[in-house]
């Protein structure tokens, strides 16, 4: 049976602008998931396969609910084979706070000066038009789980805290989160998370100047030196490619201070492992320079506490691995050419591979998004749409 035919058009599209309309940002998805939970209930789904996992006591900022699983046991012809995971985050960027849909046209976008969040309501909006098609027209399939992650928006945080036995041990993945159908993206950049605490010494500034060692002086330094090596910014050397950027600077309280504690978060990105701990590493030793060379009139240096957590491996797929021919085949069966890609993006799939379960990620018809002109295709959203029913049903 052709996914095409059987999909209800009508049902994915209220499906999808119902949930653009929720708030959910990164940490607050509580209300997005219990919409999910109505509505997966209402799909056909029973209250004993959805549950929420204790992601959001181990990533321990607060948040309101850890990550939404369904397992979904397999049916008829299909129901030994390998179970698949279907996998896309609930929460959206600040940007899209108060977010009104409206369709104009072949696409949807967001009325007034906020982003939409197609990012990545279009890929819920599909997982659940992807089961509801199934158990309404009581396909055969293999066991199946969703996951519905948090905080990917912030660092995947969801899916760097999931556990692989909550979702039942997947043969295999497929995330969604981007623009066209055709797209396979097999692989993905990897990239660490960086801290600089610079401890000055405090004096007046007007009075006493020569008695204090500037925080700020030691960050200005440090970050002048990183890009005079060429590690800043987009990263072309000789024996390697990436990118960095200083993200955030804070410190400081009176004009009339020397200050003394400056605070600098950054990220390092590269596709190469040892690439990527080199431009993380070129920080910590500017940082750590800057502070020795910067002195008070007694000679007193400052200090700096370097920190880099690895927020995501970079990965390559091969494309006879299972979920890209998987893919490949049934976007083929649509009458479309698939398109292998590799981006410079983190995906919940980084932590998915990491973790052993080989993972492509898809597209649901989602457009610039974290700006005011995101927009979702929806002719690319049905057929994200269609695309996942006959993943999960061939």
């Amino acid at each position: 049976m052709n996914p095409d035919n059987i999909v209800d058009e009508s049902r994915a599209l209220e499906h999808l602008m119902t949930l653009l309309a929720i708030e959910g940002l990164s940490g607050s998805e509580g209300n997005i998931a219990q919409a999910i939970r109505e509505r997966l209930l209402l799909a056909g789904c029973r209250k004993s396969w959805i549950r929420s996992d204790g992601a959001h006591r181990r990533i321990g900022l607060d948040y309101q609910t850890g990550n939404l699983i369904v397992r979904v046991p397999g049916r008829g012809a299909l129901k030994q084979q390998p179970r698949l995971l279907f996998s896309s985050h609930m929460d959206t960027v600040p940007l899209c706070r108060g977010a009104v849909p409206v369709i104009r046209g072949g696409r949807i976008h967001a009325e007034g000066n906020t982003g939409l969040g197609g990012d990545n309501r279009t890929a819920v909006a599909a997982m659940i038009t992807m089961i509801e098609t199934i158990l309404g027209h009581d396909l055969p399939h293999p066991a199946i789980t969703l996951l519905f992650t948090v905080g990917e928006e912030t660092g995947l945080h969801g899916a760097r805290a999931v556990e692989i036995k909550d979702l039942a041990d997947p043969a295999m993945g497929f995330n969604i989160d981007g623009s066209s159908p055709r797209y396979v993206v097999t692989g993905a950049i990897g990239f660490d998370h960086w801290e600089a605490e610079i401890l000055g010494r405090s004096s007046h500034a007007g009075v006493h100047p020569e008695g204090g060692v500037s925080a700020a002086l030691i960050a200005s330094r440090a970050i002048a030196n990183v890009a005079e090596e060429g590690y800043f910014g987009r990263i072309n050397l000789d024996h390697g490619t990436g990118t960095s950027n200083v993200g955030a600077v804070r410190g400081g309280e009176a004009t009339n201070q020397v200050t003394d504690h400056v605070t600098v978060t950054g990220e390092s990105r590269s596709h190469s492992r040892s690439f990527l701990r080199e431009i993380t590493a070129t920080y910590r030793r500017a940082f750590e320079k800057a502070a020795r060379e910067v002195v008070d009139h007694r000679g007193k240096p400052g200090r700096v506490k370097f920190s880099a957590h690895r927020l995501g491996h970079a990965f390559q797929m091969s494309p006879k691995s299972r979920p890209v021919r998987r893919a490949r085949q049934a976007i083929e069966a649509m009458g479309e050419s698939a398109i292998l890609v590799t981006i410079d993006g983190a995906l919940d799939a980084n932590y998915l591979n990491q973790k052993g379960v080989p993972t492509v990620t898809l597209g649901a018809g989602q457009h610039a998004a974290h700006t005011t002109d995101e927009f979702v295709d929806i002719s690319e959203f049905l057929g994200g749409c269609a695309l996942l029913t006959s993943i999960a049903s061939m």
